[in-house]
């Protein structure tokens, strides 16, 4: 019997497209929950749907998907999509890191582009211009599908699907809440190469709350000095108006003005000519011919093309919006309700002459004063957060700021006198300057909150040393914590440590467990599917 979409359901998927009447309503339904019914969609031509789909019946390996790897290049991984449908290659673009900060998850902000449901591509902070790009082009291929109308490239994005409702305030990046900026406090000693802070903010009259392994999301604002900078090199007026405001307070918050994005670029090319345009519009195109292209942030492009001064508001159009930034939470809310609590490097560094700034990072640091107020919002945790049996074990692995979680973790199972073991792996540069919330742990492990704590310290010896290699060391009782079904849990860089961690994890079931190396990966592997290893990574 013939099914036809549902009265009321919207129709996306034409009676023309290349499905069965079952299938076709059971996209117009799912594709329905996507976007906004308030909102004028076009819908996908029959190509297009085809484009998109093509695949979907034989494509259900989402969550073992070869491409998620963050660690891998992105040439790699889109080698690794090949063949695949246009939706499954932006995830492939993401490498599926779920980490929330576009306001979706990855999947779903794959599904929402290839759909035609959300037009903002540059959503993917940890992919930066690489994802970007790459997006753009799965886009433009996916436009080059017969019969596309003109208008669905600009159709109205909808409300993100993996984000809380824009009614529910402080869910989701859409609609932060204010919060007030309580206090910092250095957790490093004088001496240490690294500047760490902890950071707290008062949530009481934000209403927010929380549970571990949550993340945090917060708007700061560019530096001053920068913007000064910037705003001298356009050789404008501060007070100039843009979009109804000032040019130096557009720049402070609404603008990133790091990288330089392909369209400041565009512009260049546009209000220059001879070899500048060339050059960037070589730029533009992603290519690098001076081999500097990784380090031009805005005020660098413009020092490149010092002689070319486009117009203010030309200019501010040409740049990516002010995206937030996420921080693992490093508080219980049952431990104390009503504040939250991030770990905080602040990232600083030179190139050439010039000082780089971490954007949030140094507003934490020192650009924000304790009672004022900034835009903030509480991204839940995709599969991320402390076993639901309190009697469960757990295994934290976390060097330098990674410790952030696993501080919350252990706040929290002494709050609620969960009886589990917890065994936590520390870890970084000097044991002297680098022992972060040293009086706390050491506490903990006294009351027997902190079951163990083991620390490796990669610049106190002749030789690095490091996390994994601590975990090689107490193998054996390691691989027992295991056996008695403790739950793994990793925090920090995906590009090194995580991969090293992971790797380690295999040689100690292959040695204690006995067994062969790939039944030792299998055995990880099975643990990652169980929800028994997890990752925080970035």
């Amino acid at each position: 019997m013939n099914q036809r979409t549902p009265p009321g359901q919207l129709e996306i998927i034409p009676d023309t497209a290349p499905f069965s009447q079952e299938q076709r309503s059971w996209l117009n339904g799912f594709f329905a929950g996507l976007v906004s019914l308030d909102n004028a969609v076009t819908p996908l031509s029959p190509e297009q749907g085809d484009a998109v789909m093509k695949g979907a019946a034989g494509d259900g390996d989402d969550g073992e998907a070869p491409w998620h790897d963050q660690t891998m290049p992105i040439a790699d991984r889109m080698k690794l999509a090949e063949g695949r449908p246009i939706r499954r290659k932006m995830m492939a673009a993401m490498a599926q890191q779920d980490c929330g900060q576009c306001g979706y998850n990855c999947h779903d902000y794959s599904e929402v582009i290839a759909s035609k449901a959300e037009a903002r591509l540059n959503l993917c902070v940890p992919g930066g211009k690489e994802t970007a790009r790459m997006l753009k082009s799965l886009y433009e291929e996916l436009e080059k599908a017969p019969a596309a109308a003109s208008s669905s490239a600009n159709a109205p994005a909808a409300a993100p699907v993996a984000a809380a409702p824009a009614s529910e305030p402080g869910r989701s990046r859409d609609n932060p809440v204010m919060a007030s900026f309580l206090s910092r406090r250095p957790v490093n000693k004088p001496g240490s190469e690294k500047e760490t802070w902890h950071i707290e903010f008062d949530l009481a009259q934000a209403g927010l709350d929380y549970v571990v392994g949550d993340s945090f999301g917060v708007f700061a604002a560019n530096d001053l000095g920068l913007v000064d900078q910037i705003i001298a090199m356009l050789g404008a007026s501060h007070m100039v108006e843009v979009n109804g405001k000032p040019l130096r307070e557009v720049l402070l918050n609404d603008v990133s003005l790091s990288p330089a994005p392909d369209t400041l670029f565009e512009l260049i090319s546009f209000v220059t000519g001879g070899a500048l345009r060339e050059k960037a519009r070589a730029l533009a195109s992603g290519d690098d011919p001076d081999g500097d292209a990784a380090n031009l942030d805005v005020l660098a492009a413009l020092q490149k093309f010092s002689g070319v001064r486009p117009h203010p508001e030309a200019f501010v159009e040409a740049l990516e919006p002010l995206q937030p930034r996420l921080y693992s939470i490093s508080s219980s809310h049952n431990a104390t309700p009503g504040k939250l609590s991030l770990t905080v490097d602040a990232v600083r560094y030179v190139i050439g002459k010039r000082k780089r700034l971490g954007l949030a990072s140094t507003f934490l640091a020192e650009r924000i004063n304790p009672g004022e107020q900034l835009g903030v919002y509480v991204q839940k945790a995709h599969g991320f957060g402390l076993p639901q049996d309190p009697n469960t074990p757990i295994i934290m692995i976390g060097p330098g700021t990674g410790i952030a979680p696993f501080r919350a973790f252990l706040h929290d199972r002494q709050a609620t006198k969960a009886p589990g073991r917890n065994w936590l792996f520390f870890g970084h540069q000097r044991s002297a300057y680098d022992f972060f919330y040293s009086d706390e742990l050491n506490a903990m492990k006294t009351s027997g909150v902190l079951t163990r704590l083991s620390l490796a310290w990669s610049r106190d010896g002749s030789e690095k040393f490091y996390v994994q290699d601590r975990m090689r060391e107490v193998g054996r009782e390691l691989w027992n914590w295991l056996a008695d079904g403790a739950h793994v849990y990793v925090c920090g860089d995906a590009k090194r440590m995580a991969k090293d961690v992971e790797r380690a994890l295999v040689d100690i079931a292959a040695q204690f467990g006995a067994r062969s190396t790939d039944e030792a990966i299998a055995f990880v592997a099975d643990l990652k599917k169980k929800g028994r290893y997890q990752q925080d990574v970035y």
